[in-house]
């Protein structure tokens, strides 16, 4: 397993289940990702591809896994929030045009192992701009004109907000300076509805294509992330994304600014993607969140009096997995974990639940499918 692990972030190319696994009991202080949205889209044809799947009940088989490890690896009290939305139903594979509610479905899914459901705020999107990429039925002025009792309202997106079981202890309470987080900020944040969102507020992506593949489908906003990561955690603190793509909440949370604009204070990042071409660019951009940080003197975990710049993609040293909470969480990279491409078998049991015979699943075209409504 490939892996990058220095002071500052620890990331690793393979299965988020089985590298969780192997992170130490209460050693992340929050988590914060975008999953995959269950069959909507398919990133790869690796059955470890938690998004490669037929049917929302496949998905949620697999994705409890993930859920049981972050309520292992999270410290007592503290969140995990995960960006979702509701997802359209179509007549060719549902039997009929609407929408599931998949963001609630994630609730139940955490509620169900102990979880509380903590907070939600509706993230603003643009129903014009739906309609243009989707051709939504529902979003159409000529359904409008036609039948309008199959027009319906945009869909928004979601950060939902779960709470591990227990409290959090008085020595490990965030905290906030009235100065540096002023009632100003927190109004805003503290809004139910995100108003101000820019969607194009992503990081750069175009050298993670591949293939048909052209793009991370999913990008989440790097103000949302910078909102929660300020908001929930304290400088020093780990955050984990299980599902870090191209690395943003990394980037943030390394070396990202604050929602007024200033640097925020560093926290660490322990990171997974299973795809090969996100986990190199993820890679890129938390190394150059780290070098922007030297840039301002912020720490000085890395030589800069070098005139080679280190080959941040190669493998590192293997790590021992003991660490204590004020230790970043590494895994043991030289256990035997399976290599994200190698073919799951019976004999290494059950990764999507359900028998282990079920879990061996036709490999499929790597695609990105589009959400639509057409009949």
């Amino acid at each position: 397993m490939d892996s990058i692990v220095n002071d500052n972030f620890a990331l690793y190319h393979g299965d988020c289940v089985e590298v969780l696994r192997q992170l130490p009991s209460a050693s992340v202080h929050y988590s914060v990702f975008s999953p995959p949205f269950s069959s909507l889209y398919t990133y790869s044809n690796s059955p470890r591809d938690i998004g490669n799947v037929r049917n929302d009940a496949e998905f949620f088989a697999h994705f409890g896994f993930v859920v049981d490890e972050l309520l292992r690896v999270l410290r007592p009290g503290r969140l995990v929030s995960m960006h979702t939305m509701l997802l359209p139903t179509s007549k060719e594979r549902d039997g009929y045009i609407g929408l599931r509610d998949f963001r609630g479905d994630l609730i139940r899914a955490f509620q169900a192992r102990g979880f509380a459901f903590h907070s939600e705020v509706v993230i603003w999107k643009d129903p014009v701009t739906a309609m243009q990429r989707t051709k939504a039925l529902g979003l159409l002025h000529k359904t409008v004109r036609e039948n309008a009792s199959m027009s319906r309202q945009g869909v928004p997106d979601y950060v939902i907000t779960m709470r591990a079981p227990g409290e959090v202890p008085r020595d490990e309470r965030v905290t906030h300076d009235a100065a540096e987080y002023p009632v100003a900020v927190w109004q805003n944040v503290a809004s139910p509805v995100w108003m101000d969102i820019n969607p194009s507020d992503t990081l750069q992506h175009r050298s993670a294509r591949e293939h048909d593949d052209e793009r991370h489908i999913c990008p989440l906003q790097l103000e949302v992330i910078r909102r929660c990561v300020e908001l929930w955690t304290n400088p020093g603190e780990v955050v984990l994304s299980p599902f870090a793509g191209i690395g943003s909440e990394g980037h943030i949370a390394l070396g990202g600014t604050t929602t007024r604009g200033a640097k925020l204070k560093p926290r660490r990042f322990v990171g997974v993607e299973l795809k090969r071409s996100y986990y190199e660019q993820a890679a890129l951009n938390l190394s150059a969140a780290v070098r922007s940080r030297e840039a301002v003197g912020l720490f000085d975990s890395l030589d800069e009096t070098s005139d080679d710049p280190p080959d941040i993609l190669a493998p590192v040293a293997s790590v021992a997995c003991e660490a204590s909470v004020d230790e970043l969480p590494v895994v043991d990279t030289s256990s035997p974990v399976a290599a994200p491409g190698d073919a799951f078998t019976a004999a290494d049991g059950p990764v999507f639940g359900g028998p282990p015979e079920t879990t061996t699943k036709r490999a499929r075209k790597p695609r990105a499918k589009r959400a639509t409504e057409a009949t």
